[in-house]
This record gives structure tokens, C-alpha cells and sequence, in this order.
């Protein structure tokens, strides 16, 4: 019985070839095909586009290599329009976040009326962007739109003010309307992520005296740290790719006061027949979305470490 024994023991220090699963890459095949023709592909083909100078109806593109991407350098308009999507991250993004997580902890232990207020709450997301903003855009029209009517019931002059028109305060208007569209979709979210907190920690550190405030800031948010970067990571990239609710009401005017990048590709694609500088442009967007979205999520894995 000894010489089996020692015959196993040398076999086993002997390395095996590993052996391929082909079934699991059969079933990843139809995704890996999916994400090539709707995403590696487009991206692919709009990076070719920005080497060109092509109105998008000739049949001949004509290289210009990088010519368009020396362009947006000296690009004022550029310029704007990357700070107006600033301004859209910064306060689209928390806006939209804190008023979705606020809306989320009042109807966290399902109150009277909890299905009524979640559909209420998640409605404009049902509306679309571009549905809201033609709704806002006529909130928001001189003399006959819903805020004048008010201004002139109450005697409130600020309320008849024309914020559409006037370059101080219509990226503002527009930021309001989108937080108040976009709150709906992190209430979601947020709400599942809230049915997930132990309750048992919440009442351990009711039982020690913890406030609300405090019961809030070290016990519930540590633990919605990964639904909350996973909102901001979406709001993000919306803040960067926002285009349909600008163009719905106010098409990136007045003065380019509200334009944003999704708005300025547009113009130069389709209104003056400029697509490799549209790509160009789009290409700018992808960069910026995969950039935030990598250090969003870096940050987060050093935080779990």
C-alpha cells in the first residue's frame, strides 16, 4: 500500500493544463456582441468622424486629423458651455440627490398614502426630459405662464419676471425644472437602499441617546455610502450628457447663456452641417463622463479598503 501512496504524492506536484469553460463565454457572447455593435462601435465611428471636416451629406470626408480637437482649444463658445455643465454637476447633481433623499426618508416608514406619494414623487421621470421641459418652458412664459398669473394674483413682482429671457437667470430656471424632474429618480434609489438599513443598529443607538440628526449621519448614511455613489455617479454623467430639457426650452440661448456641451454638438452637427467638429465635441463628453465616473469609483474602493 506504500508505493500508491508515494506514486500519489509525486503526481500531485504535477500541474494540471486548466481546462476552458466555453460554455460561460458562449453565454457572454450575445452581451460582448450587443456592447460592440451599440457602444465600442458608435465610439469607434464618432472618433473617426472628429478626424474629418464632413457636412454630413457628401460622400467624401476630408481628413484633417486633429485639427478639430486644435479647434476646441480656442473654442470660447466651448468654454461656456464645459462650465455651464460644471454648474450642472455641482447643483443638478446635489440638488437632485438631496432632494431625492429627502423625499425617500419621509416616506421611509411607509406613512398613510405611501403608494400615492412614491407614484407622485416618481412622475416626472415618467414625463421624459423633453416633456418636462415644454411643460416648465410654459410655467415659466411671460404674461400668460402659470408663475405670472400667480406674481399678478398676489402682487409678487419677482414671479412676473421673464426667466427664460434673460441671461442672468435662465440656466437657473433650467436647473430648477431638472432637480425637480430628476428627484424622482434618485427617490427610487434611495428608497430601496433605506429598506436595507439595520434597524437594529437605528434602535442600539436610539436605546444610547442618539438624536435623529445623529442616528442619520452614523448610522444611516454610512450605510447608503454605496447607493449614494452609485447616484452620484449617475447624476454625473447625466450633468455631462444633459441635452433634452435645455433644447426644450430655450435651445441653448438666450446669448448661449444656457448652452451645454449636448446642445452645442447639436447645433454644429444638424443646424450648420459642421459633424467632425460635432464629434469632436462628443468625444470631449465621453472623455469627461469616463474620467469622473473612474475617479468616482476609485475613490469609493479606497474608502472600503
Amino acid at each position: 500500500m506504500a508505493y500508491p501512496m508515494r506514486q500519489r504524492g509525486l503526481l500531485s506536484g504535477i500541474t494540471r493544463p486548466r481546462r476552458v469553460n466555453w460554455i460561460a463565454y458562449l453565454f457572454m457572447l450575445p452581451t460582448v456582441v450587443l456592447y460592440s455593435l451599440f457602444v465600442l462601435y458608435p465610439f469607434v465611428a464618432s472618433f473617426s468622424l472628429s478626424l474629418t471636416d464632413w457636412n454630413g451629406a457628401d460622400s467624401v470626408r476630408t481628413f484633417v486629423g486633429f485639427d478639430n480637437y486644435v479647434r476646441l482649444v480656442r473654442d470660447g463658445v466651448l468654454r461656456t458651455a464645459l462650465t455651464h455643465n460644471l454648474v450642472w454637476m455641482v447643483v443638478g447633481s446635489a440638488g437632485g440627490i438631496g432632494l431625492g433623499f429627502l423625499l425617500a426618508l419621509l416616506v421611509w416608514h411607509r406613512p398613510r398614502g405611501f403608494v400615492l406619494f412614491r407614484t407622485v414623487f416618481f412622475l416626472p421621470q415618467v414625463l421624459g426630459a423633453a416633456v418636462v421641459g415644454i411643460i416648465w418652458k410654459l410655467i415659466y412664459r411671460p404674461y400668460k405662464g402659470l408663475l405670472y398669473e400667480l406674481g399678478e394674483t398676489f402682487d409678487i413682482p419677482f414671479l412676473r419676471f421673464p426667466f427664460l429671457g434673460e441671461t442672468t437667470t435662465a440656466l437657473g430656471a433650467i436647473l430648477a425644472a431638472a432637480i425637480w424632474a430628476g428627484a424622482g429618480f434618485f427617490f427610487v434609489i434611495l428608497l430601496a437602499g433605506l429598506q436595507n438599513v439595520d434597524r437594529d443598529l437605528l434602535d442600539a443607538a436610539r436605546v444610547d441617546g442618539a438624536s435623529g440628526a445623529q442616528r442619520l449621519r452614523h448610522v444611516v448614511v454610512p450605510q447608503l455610502a454605496p447607493i449614494f455613489t452609485l447616484v452620484l455617479v449617475l447624476a454625473l454623467i447625466g450633468s455631462l450628457n444633459v441635452f433634452d430639457i435645455v433644447w426644450a426650452m430655450t435651445e441653448g440661448g438666450p446669448a448661449n447663456s444656457t448652452e451645454v456641451i449636448g446642445t452645442y454638438s447639436y447645433t454644429k452637427a444638424f443646424l450648420e452641417s459642421n459633424v467632425g467638429y460635432a464629434a469632436a465635441l462628443t468625444m470631449v463628453m465621453t472623455a469627461l463622463a469616463i474620467g469622473v465616473s473612474a475617479v468616482l469609483i476609485r475613490i469609493r474602493a479606497r474608502q472600503e479598503v
